[in-house]
């Protein structure tokens, strides 16, 4: 596997579908003219994350936002994690990442598969099984710089399917994720680390920035964390590419020194 370069698109989403496909695309070129291979989208990069969106904006495949992210992975050569759309099957809406390779072909699709329903109270309450489906598998995607798996915001606070992707190859966890100004301050760092150092893996969470006209409001600081559980990179809440290199070398000397991985008792604890 040879080291790659990896950008996180910190966008602004807006209520206007075709502005944000256009800052999309714009985000992907600079970040590809920047030199890097492996681009991420933010969840529900080409709508607001509400309800009441999900189904004006979902997306039957192929669709405008997916033929964008195959016509610029095939142009830039590079592999698109598309973030995440509402996608429709039949009277079904789903909270959907489409990832393309360098040839511009779809090489899988991850359904996010914990939905976010919460209530904390005096903080927020959010539904997502008002309006979504939940997906049924865990996503680990061959690719030209190794395996690398895909989930959705939620998924990463189960530690299960983290490990299972890492079990399936998984050298590179990739997680689109809005979390809020409730859970964001209070979990997300804490989590990007835990399951970057538990699994060894590159762990990149991908967030929108923070729209303070929108009905909710992101955390933001989109991160990418080494498999020792260091800081690659880290943003704030606003709008940006966020860019890290992700060193395999690294990533087997840490597996090599801690082998953590090969000293696991799956006969005392299998799930």
């Amino acid at each position: 596997m040879k080291n790659a370069k990896a950008a996180i698109c910190q966008m602004l989403i807006t209520e206007n579908k075709s502005e944000n496909l256009n800052k999309a695309e714009k985000m992907i070129r600079e970040a590809s003219k920047q030199g890097a291979k492996l681009v991420i989208l933010p969840e529900m990069f080409n709508c607001p994350y509400d309800n009441k969106y999900f189904p004006k904006f979902a997306e039957k495949y192929p669709g405008k936002s997916s033929e964008l992210l195959s016509k610029l992975a095939k142009e830039l050569k590079i592999i698109i994690v598309g973030g995440s759309i509402p996608e429709k099957e039949k009277d079904k809406i789903y909270n959907t990442s489409y990832i393309f390779d360098e040839s511009g072909s779809l090489i899988g699709k991850h359904r996010k598969v914990h939905l976010f329903d919460i209530n904390v109270e005096g903080k927020i309450t959010f539904k997502e099984s008002d309006s979504l489906t939940a997906g049924q598998d865990t996503t680990v995607l061959e690719s030209s710089i190794g395996k690398i798996g895909v989930a959705i915001c939620y998924d990463m606070r189960f530690p299960e399917l983290m490990r299972n992707m890492v079990l399936k190859g998984a050298n590179i966890i990739v997680v689109p994720a809005a979390f809020n100004m409730t859970t964001g301050p209070a979990h997300w760092d804490v989590t990007i680390k835990v399951r970057a150092l538990d699994n060894q893996v590159y762990f990149i969470a991908a967030s929108p920035a923070r729209n303070l006209q929108s009905s909710y409001h992101a955390y933001g600081h989109s991160t990418i964390m080494n498999p020792w559980g260091d800081i690659v990179n880290r943003a704030d809440e606003r709008e940006q590419i966020l860019y890290g290199e992700i060193d395999f070398d690294y990533l087997n000397k840490v597996r090599d020194e801690l082998p953590l991985l090969k000293h696991r008792r799956p006969e005392l604890y299998n799930l």
